[in-house]
């Protein structure tokens, strides 16, 4: 039985249409990830977080060091829910650093997951774009490891194989590498990498997240609100009642003076408005306190400052909530 070396799944030469099929038995990459890595073509696979929870639950059974992954421009509002089904020592890294404005401090950053019920020895964030605290990463996991395997976990789309990836090409002889794109289920079972004699990495999918907005997009659409340089947020100081458009995607209400920055991929067309009408969109209100983000779950999010009633209007039915400014 063999594997393929870009997304783990079983290598399988009977039909086309199933997960791992490859024209030769004896390649190493399905057809699958051969496509998104020469053409860009990317097929769809659906997975469940059924298969995934197992994964964690096995992991559970060991005491090896566990790297939570978080896309730090996209934070789930579940991200807890990885803890419910290990109780592993978990070093934290906080991907994709150069999305966020440079002028955002590092450490106001990490300090933003002390709230989290999570078993974190430590904190890491990185960019394996640039190559940013990849070192320290790598120091980190020796210092913390348990044995030669650590385990690698989180929501999908988060960058855990781009992370890993880059550790190899730092510190490794391996030329095998993981398949990436920036749409979901990429990674389709566990992975392991040898990096050294001294360290095994186990790449592992990611979980799913039912209230991400990627859920309802097409690929064009996907790679269209994923952003991939850094954002140059938009400030507007709103002095009576006004509405932010994102592109076709959302509508923000503001009832009161406030300012207002948006965190959105750069590709996006952001207007200020006034006197909109009624929409189709779908409905939701909050009440802000001093200091909260509105976030539109992986679209980005909204930096406002004084107290104030907003109403959103999001074409889909992803999920909005609010919370401390993370910048």
């Amino acid at each position: 039985m063999y594997k393929c070396s870009g997304c783990g799944a079983i290598l399988q030469d009977t039909n086309k249409d199933e997960i791992g099929y490859t024209p030769n038995i004896l390649n190493t990459l399905c057809e699958r990830c051969f496509r998104i890595k020469n053409y860009n073509s990317y097929k769809l696979v659906t997975k469940d977080n059924d298969d995934y929870i197992n994964i964690l639950k096995k992991i559970n059974e060991s005491d090896d060091l566990v790297i939570l992954v978080v896309d730090i421009f996209n934070i789930t509002e579940n991200l807890e829910k990885i803890a419910n089904y290990i109780n592993n020592n978990i070093l934290l890294v906080l991907t994709k650093r150069d999305i966020l404005p440079k002028s955002c401090y590092d450490e106001k950053l990490k300090k933003y997951f002390d709230k989290y019920e999570l078993n974190i020895l430590d904190k890491v964030i990185i960019s394996s774009k640039k190559n940013y605290n990849v070192d320290e990463l790598y120091d980190k996991i020796y210092q913390y490891k348990t044995s030669n395997k650590v385990y690698v976990v989180g929501y999908t789309n988060s960058g855990k194989s781009t992370m890993i990836n880059k550790i190899i090409t730092n510190y490794s002889n391996n030329d095998s590498f993981i398949t990436t794109s920036s749409l979901p289920s990429t990674t389709i079972d566990v992975i392991e990498v040898r990096i050294n004699e001294n360290l095994n990495i186990i790449d592992t999918p990611g979980l799913l997240d039912s209230g991400d907005i990627i859920n309802y997009l097409d690929e064009s659409s996907i790679k269209k609100i994923i952003p991939t340089t850094e954002i140059k947020p938009i400030t507007y100081q709103v002095r009576d009642k006004q509405s932010i458009i994102i592109d076709d995607i959302a509508r923000i209400d503001i009832e009161e003076k406030n300012s207002v920055t948006i965190y959105v991929s750069n590709n996006l067309k952001i207007r200020r408005a006034y006197k909109q009408g009624k929409t189709d969109m779908i409905r939701k209100e909050f009440l802000l306190d001093e200091k909260e983000d509105i976030v539109i779950q992986g679209l980005g999010f909204i930096k406002f400052t004084n107290k104030s009633k907003v109403v959103i209007y999001v074409k889909y039915d992803c999920n909005v909530f609010k919370r401390k400014n993370l910048i």
